[in-house]
């Protein structure tokens, strides 16, 4: 295996999930968790805003590098590293997996994470129940973004063409979390194209390691 990189966020994030599945991918050492050069990174800490202005996570450190964003990341980690090449060679559709990352990373991410599966991981009603009427009222925007990237896969294998690409390892967390909920299951079995890319990316010996982790 390559050298190592630190990975600071906890193993449940989406995104802090996409970077570990990067590093399987590309056989890259890593440690993912909430300790940093050994030491335990507080939520709100003074050391979590000197890694992240906004205190987000994933942050990474390789080397001399601290890096956050995660993108970024990926991107890093891919033109840095030796293995699997997961952006394109050709200028044009690497430009196509950067603005899949950038939606999957903002829009996406809103409609599908933020504003519903957090509602179920972490539910604010009373007495820690789910707020079902919250959840009714992103439930459309978790159905246009589902169709939305059904069309987009089409016959293709994966998001952006016939490669593994830094966009699917963004997308494949967000996608498992959603599958692995009652109502989350059905919206996705509406989506049967996008449903069968799901369980081809699951059966990478990536996806098996990193979606198995435990929280």
């Amino acid at each position: 295996m390559q050298q190592a990189i630190q990975i600071l966020g906890p193993t449940f994030s989406t995104f802090v999930r996409t970077v570990m599945l990067c590093c399987e991918e590309k056989d890259i050492r890593y440690q993912a968790g909430l300790s940093w050069d050994g030491n335990e990174i507080g939520f709100k800490s003074a050391e979590r805003y000197a890694l992240h202005p906004w205190g987000k996570v994933p942050v990474i450190k390789h080397q001399a590098l601290t890096l956050y964003e995660t993108a970024s990341i990926l991107r890093y980690l891919d033109d840095t590293f030796d293995g699997i090449a997961l952006q394109p060679a050709d200028p044009a559709q690497r430009a196509l997996v950067d603005q899949w990352c950038g939606a999957l990373s903002s829009y996406v991410d809103k409609a599908l994470v933020r504003d519903y599966l957090l509602e179920f991981a972490f539910p604010k009603g009373e007495n820690g129940a789910v707020r079902l009427a919250e959840v009714a009222q992103a439930e459309p925007a978790v159905k246009e973004t589902l169709a939305l990237l059904n069309t987009q896969l089409g016959e293709q294998s994966f998001l952006c063409g016939e490669q593994l690409s830094l966009a699917d390892l963004m997308v494949l967390p967000m996608l498992d979390y959603l599958a692995g909920l009652p109502l989350g299951g059905g919206l996705l079995a509406e989506q049967p194209v996008l449903n069968a890319y799901l369980q081809r990316l699951r059966a990478r010996p990536s996806a098996r390691t990193v979606l198995q982790t435990a929280s």
